[in-house]
């Protein structure tokens, strides 16, 4: 059996199976989930919870919802829970009415002073349960496996010798810290499922269902159709604007891909190449403000740093990541001689801004309440609210209450894998806590790399992608800041510049083969092989591997610093990753023999590097070789 066909079916059965819930049982999870999805906005908005009562009674929800929903295997049922499905959202549900039952004792007690009781004890550790069993089904083996290896570290960890080893620590301790405190399952990352992350989700979906997607495809379509390669190219524009605002990269391949992937095969791309073109497009969302993902809200939490700066700091890389896909997806196009669409197939840019620009206001309200100091939570509030209102000025995109209920259920519903993912998440950042591996592990690798800065981020993104493999991006964001952040600091690195390196590699974790789930969505669509998906799509979204050392290095790319050397640094990137896409689709006549790619690719990447000598010696050689192909070839470009 090839290799391939290993890993999918590694991925079809470690990953539970989506359902389609029909008659009264798809109306009773509908009416659970709108339930939750109210409890939530009013926790965010109005009612005052304490923290760790408000993610319990969140996850404990989503989960019961969610073992109803999602089969135990990729071969469960599609129509109908079994037994045991109803048996575990059973106990999911009871958990969450002992937690909110007890919860006066339990915001009054002192972990590992006041002693559990035998009722504590069992309901959390049947919440442990819970938890990796909604792991594995809801993102895979990928994700329980880390779990389990660092459950197994913190229960027995004190038999290791050495820097590594540390103190005894018993089942009670380990419960009490993981469950019944913020350090553990109902920590950072599930709080922030629970407010920030959830209320976007519920943005984006409204602006879905309002017909708000339509219209960025249109307006995507008017303006790239046309061009080489326009489904391609309308692909990479309009995934990019829908998962700016969905900051899900598997989801936006879901829901665009339908539509593209279909469009670019019948217009000559291979199957591989016209998935690998979505995966890429879609995953870029999740680094273009002023969304961005789950992963940047943790980020946000995390640091301390406002999420507006975080999003302000982020539109540079993210310009420069979709500048790098779109000019590899053209320099494919002319290559293969793939050109565009008809201009009579494509809407026109003055009817389809009559028709949905109203959904910019949308963005626009987002990107106002961001820079006017609002929290994250009434940012996402503030554009919900403006969704339904601008939905209202028209019949056909107007939202009644029954549009409205099926966007809070589908918003639930939705949460379910960052849910899973971000509790698994906390046992594992729980784990980290108590035994003090997160210094442990700087200083072993900060021994390893000779505290050299180069170096130890490139371990950092090595180690990112590891983690991220078979994950989703806020679980892979967290667990590698937790282990990473000590050692950025010793070296002098920033805050914004460290982490935001960190979600770049996070967010690239959902392309990198072998696990690669987006690439596995995209396969599902185009039918092809989903690890050659995933090879294309690495080979399309480079700029996401090269652009974090750029900022890293050069943090003028982050508007920190002067603001001529912002823009000298994002002009001379951006000319530098276009030589770079040139070379490795072969443009001709640009590197259509090997030493010219070599030498492009080389002037490429001395343009990327920020200090100025660099920058210079990169400008001259590209003007030296393309001056050479315009007098070897007397023009600079192919003819049409």
């Amino acid at each position: 059996m090839s290799l391939p066909r290993v890993f999918s079916l590694w991925f079809w059965f470690s990953v539970g199976r989506p359902r389609q819930l029909q008659g009264w049982l798809e109306q009773a999870v509908k009416t659970l989930a709108v339930g939750l999805a109210i409890y939530v906005i009013l926790a965010a908005t109005v009612l005052i919870i304490d923290p760790w009562m408000l993610t319990a009674i969140f996850l404990c929800g989503t989960m019961g919802i969610a073992f109803l929903v999602v089969g135990a295997t990729g071969s469960s049922d599609i129509n109908k829970p079994s037994v045991i499905d109803y048996i575990l959202s059973l106990a999911s549900f009871a958990t969450g009415v002992f937690f909110f039952f007890q919860s006066s004792e339990l915001s009054n007690r002192i972990a590992l002073l006041t002693e559990l009781t035998d009722e504590q004890i069992f309901f959390g550790s049947l919440m442990v349960f819970l938890t990796l069993e909604i792991t594995r089904r809801a993102t895979g083996m990928g994700l329980l496996g880390i779990v389990l290896i660092f459950m197994g570290y913190n229960l027995w960890g004190h038999n290791i010798s050495g820097v590594l080893g540390h103190g005894y620590i018993d089942f009670l301790h380990f419960l009490d810290i993981m469950i019944y405190t913020t350090d553990g399952v109902m920590g950072l990352p599930a709080r922030v499922a629970a407010t920030y992350a959830f209320m976007f989700v519920l943005f984006g979906t409204l602006l879905y269902n309002s017909k708000g997607g339509d219209f960025f495809n249109d307006i995507a379509t008017a303006y790239t159709g046309h061009r080489h390669g326009g489904p391609a190219k309308v692909a990479v524009a309009s995934s990019g604007l829908y998962g700016m605002i969905s900051g899900s990269p598997t989801a936006d391949v879901v829901t665009s891909g339908c539509v593209t992937i279909p469009m670019m095969k019948k217009a000559g791309f291979k199957g591989p190449v016209a998935g690998a073109v979505e995966v890429a497009a879609s995953t870029g969302g999740s680094i273009m403000p002023p969304v961005m993902g789950s992963a940047a809200f943790l980020m946000a939490e995390y640091t301390g740093i406002e999420y507006r700066d975080i999003a302000i700091a982020a539109l540079l890389p993210a310009l420069l990541y979709y500048l790098c896909v779109y000019a590899q997806v053209h320099f494919l196009a002319v290559r293969l001689g793939i050109g565009g669409m008809p201009r009579s197939e494509l809407p026109k840019v003055g009817p389809t801004m009559r028709k949905g620009g109203m959904f910019l206001v949308p963005l626009v309200v987002l990107t106002w309440s961001l820079f006017a100091g609002y929290t994250p939570t009434m940012v996402a509030v503030f554009g919900s609210l403006s969704v339904l209102a601008v939905a209202a000025l028209k019949a056909d995109t107007r939202m009644g209450p029954t549009a409205i209920w099926n966007s809070l259920a589908e918003t639930t519903v939705r949460t379910v894998v960052v849910a899973g993912a971000t509790a698994a998440a906390g046992l594992v950042i729980g784990g980290i806590t108590m035994t003090g591996l997160a210094s442990k592990f700087a200083h072993l690798v900060y021994a390893i790399t000779a505290a050299d800065q180069f170096t130890t981020f490139v371990v950092a993104a090595a180690l990112t992608i590891v983690l991220g493999m078979g994950m989703p991006t806020p679980s892979a964001y967290i667990l590698a800041a937790v282990l990473m952040s000590p050692l950025m600091k010793q070296l002098g690195i920033s805050d914004l510049q460290g982490h935001m390196f960190i979600l770049y590699y996070a967010v690239l974790s959902a392309i990198t083969p072998p696990v690669a789930v987006a690439a596995f969505a995209a396969s599902s669509i185009s039918g092809d092989n989903p690890i050659l998906i995933s090879v294309h799509a690495v080979k399309l979204a480079l700029a996401a591997f090269l652009v974090p050392f750029v900022f890293v290095f050069g943090p003028e790319l982050l508007w920190q610093g002067p603001l001529w050397k912002t823009a000298v640094t994002f002009v001379t990137a951006g000319i530098g990753l276009v030589l770079v896409a040139a070379v490795l689709e072969r443009f001709d006549p640009w590197a259509n023999v090997w030493w010219t790619r070599g030498l492009l690719a080389i002037a490429g990447l001395l343009m990327l590097a920020p200090q100025l000598a660099s920058t210079a010696a990169g400008i001259v050689l590209a003007v030296a070789v393309i001056g050479f192909t315009k007098m070897r070839n007397g023009t600079l470009f192919k003819p049409a």
